[in-house]
């Protein structure tokens, strides 16, 4: 896999030209590309091609427009993201930056798709809202936050019944100890892998890698040819030895309603 062709692949389908989540939609305003929607979806920049001459009055003109829709979102930025102080402009813009992760690419065919799992733990898919509850449960255990944004946005993809997102929840037992969720992105070859945090007394017994090879599977059965991740300093070297390339740096800075 060569990395610069991938990258530059990845910023063509999936952020110069993304497409819309459901429910969403997106707007192009020069060289800003975003998406918009409710207040439950993502919203926000997925991609911009700024210069030092334009960057600030860009900046200042998503604030202005989000703002008059109420709305809080991100500016979804990347290490190779022009200008180079990008990340500084943001700040001083009145943003709010998230932990930086790894962007992290594998070809499909280069993974295997072999689901190991502990003794006593198996996968069950989301399919119902009794089902997020578990997922959401699992989520809270492994990164000690409540999220009830992320519940009603995966309530929500279950309602509309788009077939582009998947989730499953590994359950030890009756207890949800560890869960994951995959966006399909048709017409890219690309599938987001999101989640995927373990309860910490679940964890270093395979889980993660178990719901990556799962996932990996069903995107192969779809024709998917690359999986992308945001990854954590956690999961990162997890990610890396199982076939992950590690293509650049992801930050989101958040701006509130204003």
């Amino acid at each position: 896999m060569d990395h610069d062709d991938v990258l530059a692949l990845f910023d063509d389908r999936i952020r110069r030209n993304a497409p819309p989540d459901p429910g969403t939609r997106i707007e192009r305003d020069g060289v800003v590309v975003r998406q918009v929607g409710s207040q439950y979806s993502w919203n926000g920049v997925v991609w911009s091609g700024l210069d030092e001459a334009g960057a600030d009055a860009a900046i200042a003109a998503q604030v202005r427009h989000f703002a008059e829709l109420g709305l809080e979102f991100e500016w979804k930025a990347y290490s190779h993201d022009g200008p180079a102080d990008l990340g500084a402009r943001l700040l001083a813009a009145g943003f709010v930056p998230e932990p930086d992760e790894a962007l992290m690419v594998a070809r499909i065919a280069d993974l295997t798709t072999e689901v190991a799992l502990p003794e006593g733990v198996r996968l069950v898919p989301v399919t119902d809202p009794a089902g997020v509850d578990l997922l959401m449960a699992a989520h809270e255990q492994a990164f000690g936050v409540e999220s009830p944004g992320l519940r009603e946005r995966m309530l929500d993809q279950l309602r509309r019944g788009t077939g582009t997102v998947g989730m499953v929840v590994a359950m030890a037992g009756g207890r949800p100890v560890s869960g994951a969720r995959m966006e399909l992105i048709p017409g890219t070859g690309f599938a987001g892998l999101w989640g995927g945090g373990t309860a910490p007394d679940w964890r270093g017994r395979g889980i993660y890698r178990a719901l990556v090879a799962h996932r990996a599977r069903l995107a192969a059965d779809l024709g998917y040819e690359y999986l992308q991740v945001d990854a954590s300093d956690q999961s990162r070297p997890i990610l890396q030895r199982l076939g992950f390339a590690w293509l650049s740096t992801t930050t989101g800075y958040v701006r509130g309603v204003v």
